[in-house]
Formats: structure tokens, C-alpha cells, sequence
């Protein structure tokens, strides 16, 4: 394997890759939140996370759905019921960023 896979100042560096998926004031937030109820509907998860807007919420999930993080389904109800629930590679994800939590939080 080539140092330029593994080397975070390369062009192509999977780090920045793996930031600029997660990264932002509001996505981490809002893959904890589906992380831990599941499901939810826009309204309840704009609820749940205080302080954003509706423009940010939906912007933040289009990016998370357009990386593979966040699923998104709409129902052909009357009005049109959406939900929002994290993907198999975001489960992948939580371990790791558990650690990063506990490495943050012994300094």
C-alpha cells in the first residue's frame, strides 16, 4: 500500500474525505438524533435540534442522503409523509465516532 492512501496531505486524502462528509455545525448532530430514535420525521428531527433552520436542516440531510449516510423515504400520503433514518454506513461510522468522543474527552 502507498503512503499517498494513507497520507492526509495528498490531493485525494480519505481524512478530508471522511470530514467533509460529516462535517458542519448541524450533521453531527442531526446522525446522533436519527442515530438514537430511529425514524423521524422532518418536523420532529427540526424539533429535536435546536436552533437550525429549515433551510440548513434541509440542505445538511440532502448532503448526508447524497453521501450514503441518511435515508430518506417518502410515503404517497395525503399530506406526503417523510422520514429520515440513518444507513448501514453510518452505523459503521458511530464506533469510531464514539472513540473520537472519548479521545476528545480526556483532555
Amino acid at each position: 500500500m502507498s503512503l499517498s492512501h494513507n497520507c492526509p496531505c495528498t490531493e485525494q486524502c480519505p481524512m478530508q474525505h471522511a470530514m467533509d462528509m460529516i462535517g458542519g455545525k448541524w450533521k453531527l448532530s442531526i446522525l446522533c438524533s436519527l442515530s438514537v430514535d430511529g425514524k423521524v420525521r422532518y418536523n420532529d428531527l427540526k424539533r429535536k435540534i435546536g436552533g437550525i433552520s429549515n433551510t440548513m436542516l434541509a440542505k445538511s440531510l440532502r448532503e448526508l442522503e447524497e453521501h450514503g449516510l441518511v435515508k430518506r423515504s417518502e410515503y404517497m400520503e395525503v399530506p406526503i409523509r417523510v422520514e429520515y433514518e440513518v444507513t448501514d454506513k453510518t452505523k459503521e461510522l458511530f464506533p469510531i465516532l464514539m472513540q473520537l468522543a472519548q479521545w476528545a474527552g480526556k483532555s
